[in-house]
């Protein structure tokens, strides 16, 4: 008689690096006998994969212990196991301190770690609780990593992201990557193209590259040489199956030419940018060590616009950075209005414990940052609506990728990422049809096929 599945339960924070982290600490567990729960309250063991970007992430996550606290409690009276590990950012950061404030939790690992889990595990099986691995390993994780059944992969759709590349040394001073994903490091081709073929495979048709710096990639060819991001999306783009290719998130310092000619010259990269500035003040650029300008910037979307004119550009933007003036915050919203965006994504600066930012004077009051914060999304939103609605009336390719909320609706994504509601059958996920859009939501278009 086999073994009862054990289940887990992830919950996971942040970025869609994290997402990749969750689905591989899934793979590897897999062997062991664990089955994926959708609740904690059930679940032999509890990840938490945190992320550290966004305001009071700490104290989020200590919440969300609590949360789980009585119900490892009361699983373990009932003779359960009930395991509780943080994983993530989160826990590279607070290391040892999180087992100190929260005993509830039996393992943190970071983010370059999560390849030993199952070591770490028997770790926590040997030793008891408050095992802590927060080292930057020296060997590459990815080489550890377990490659997922074929229908574990099927079962994530016809869209997959991929990490090509982890950490950053560009060091901005409000940022904590550098810290907690360490330097850049990029995978060999090799390894990327593997993942990338059992990908389509499964029936995978678009591929997200994912990195903190994304175009910053320099991974090893097969040629021996260093490999581009423009290059290995050019790559990809020959392999079977693989329709569409996306990357993010990307520096502007790193747009090379010949990334910007794949844009221009290869129909399977998506006309889709996500290009950070996060002010438009050369002044708080400067503070913000970005190490590059406002006309840089413009400049760049310039030749990016040049060589493919129906590209769709987002951006973050961080409003309220220390010692930012009125004049500053208006050198931002002009930079708004002169790129006009088709998506961003905005917040109020809060100080990152170790960062050089939190150690800045001159702190912007809490009411001027939220003022300043609702009247630039407001713009943002003003650009998006407006996109969305220039999109009517075109006939756009569109990847349906699952069910809608209505019986016999599919959804799919426009090649600029939109939501795109229509009518179509179950069969047809995985298919590539050419819709007519014919109106606007609040955050999705609506069509109806023209052709398949």
């Amino acid at each position: 008689m086999s073994a009862e599945p054990k289940k887990l339960f992830i919950k996971t924070y942040g970025c869609q690096m994290n997402v990749y982290d969750s689905d591989k600490m899934s793979d590897i567990l897999a062997p062991l006998g664990y089955e994926q729960s959708d609740i904690p309250d059930d679940a032999d063991l509890v990840i938490l994969n945190t992320c550290h970007i966004r305001e009071k992430a700490a104290e989020k996550v200590y919440s969300e212990l609590g949360r789980i606290r009585p119900i490892k409690e009361d699983r373990l009276r009932k003779g359960k196991p009930a395991l509780v590990a943080v994983a993530g950012c989160v826990a590279q950061a607070e290391g040892e301190e999180m087992v100190r404030r929260a005993p509830v939790v039996d393992l943190v690992f970071g983010p370059q770690t999560y390849h030993n889990l199952p070591a770490l595990l028997e770790r926590v099986a040997k030793n008891g609780s408050g095992v802590v691995e927060t080292e930057f390993p020296a060997e590459d994780k990815f080489a550890h990593l377990e490659a997922p059944s074929a229908a574990r992969t099927i079962a994530r759709g016809v869209t997959a992201f991929l990490t090509i590349q982890e950490g950053c040394d560009k060091f901005c001073s409000f940022c904590v990557v550098p810290y907690t994903r360490g330097a850049e490091f990029s995978r060999s081709v090799e390894q990327i193209t593997t993942e990338a073929r059992k990908l389509a495979a499964s029936g995978v048709r678009e591929v997200t590259l994912l990195g903190q710096n994304v175009n910053a990639y320099h991974g090893i060819g097969p040629d021996g040489g260093s490999w581009s991001l423009g290059r290995l999306l050019n790559h990809l783009s020959e392999i079977d199956g693989i329709a569409r290719l996306r990357y993010t998130t990307s520096h502007p310092r790193d747009m090379d030419e010949e990334l910007i000619s794949a844009h221009r010259e290869n129909p399977k990269v998506m006309p889709y940018l996500h290009l950070p500035v996060q002010s438009g003040s050369d002044r708080i650029l400067k503070a913000m060590n970005r190490q590059h300008t406002a006309q840089f910037y413009f400049d760049m979307v310039d030749r990016i616009r040049a060589a493919r004119d129906d590209i769709a550009l987002s951006c973050d933007f961080i409003v309220g950075f220390p010692g930012e003036t009125d004049a500053d915050f208006e050198a931002t919203m002009d930079l708004i209005r002169h790129v006009n965006y088709a998506q961003a994504f905005s917040f109020k600066y809060s100080p990152r414990p170790g960062t050089p930012g939190a150690d800045l004077g001159d702190q912007v009051p809490e009411e001027v940052k939220s003022e300043r914060l609702y009247r630039l999304q407001a713009l943002l939103r003003e650009q998006q609506i407006a996109f969305n609605k220039h999109c009517v009336g075109l006939e756009l390719p569109v990847l349906l990728e699952k069910p809608g909320r209505f019986e016999g609706q599919l959804v799919g994504r426009s090649p600029y990422l939109q939501p795109v509601h229509l009518d179509a059958e179950i069969t047809q996920v995985g298919e590539i049809v050419t819709a007519a859009i014919v109106s606007v939501g609040a955050n999705s278009l609506s069509a109806h096929i023209v052709s398949n």
